[in-house]
Parts: C-alpha cells; structure tokens; sequence
C-alpha cells in the first residue's frame, strides 16, 4: 500500500520545493523527484529481514548549478517562505514533526513558529557565507 502525500511548490516554471508530508506511507520504496533532478527526494520502505548489498557509488562528475537543502521536522513548527526574484512572496509552507522538504531553487525564508530541530542536509563543499547565501529585499 502506499499513500505518499507528496506537494510540489512551482511558481513561473520553476520548481522551487518538494514536500513530503509526515503521514506519508509506502511499503515500497518510492522516490518523487524527476530523475533530472540535482537531489532525488523520497522515501525508502522494506521489510524486515531485506539486506542491500555492500556498495558504493560511482564519483561521477556532475554540474549542479542549484544548492539543494532538506529539512526534516524532529520537533516544533516552522514556516518557509517563497518569493520571486523580485522579492514578492507568493506561498508559504508551515511544517511540524514529521514533515520533510526539498528546496530546490529560487528564494525562501525561514521562520520558526515554535522552537524547532530539524535534520537539514545540504550539498556541499561549504564555501562560507560570503559565497552560500544572496539576501533579497522583499516586499512589506
């Protein structure tokens, strides 16, 4: 059975985030992304007693010209934030334990609504904030 609650945030074309809602459900595993995508999104299930053979993954040279983030909710609530180039906000996405999103492109905020920890992985190398983040002015 498999009931993946799964939201795409898009806006003129480009993809901005993926949700993975905390009721989510699958007994297979089952990723939601665009096989295109820089980071792939999903969820893995398998029974007990399933052992995946040792492995490793090729290092393959790839161009990624987006840096990816996804937060996992262990506790409290946040809110995310998305707005066009120009600064206008357009939608925002408010996430409690459980929930997982994908950022993928454009520009967002985040804000915490109640005192939260998330598990946040992110492509790397880390080059220091001077060169991971540009501030935006947005709109009031």
């Amino acid at each position: 059975m498999s009931s993946i609650q799964f939201e795409v945030i898009e806006h003129d074309g480009v993809r901005y985030a993926e949700v993975i809602w905390a009721p989510s459900v699958t007994s297979k595993t089952q990723f939601c992304s665009p096989d295109s995508g820089s980071m792939q999104f999903g969820l893995l299930a398998h029974e007990a007693g399933f052992v995946e053979a040792a492995h490793y993954h090729k290092p393959i040279e790839r161009k990624i010209h987006n840096l990816a983030q996804m937060f996992v909710v262990q506790k409290g609530k946040v809110a995310i934030d998305f707005f066009t180039a120009q600064g206008r906000k357009f939608k925002e996405v408010v996430l409690g334990v459980g929930d997982a999103i994908l950022l993928i492109d454009g520009a967002h905020s985040v804000r915490v609504l109640e005192d939260m920890q998330c598990v946040s992985v992110k492509q790397g190398p880390f080059l220091g904030m001077d060169n991971d983040k540009v501030n935006i002015q947005v709109e009031s």
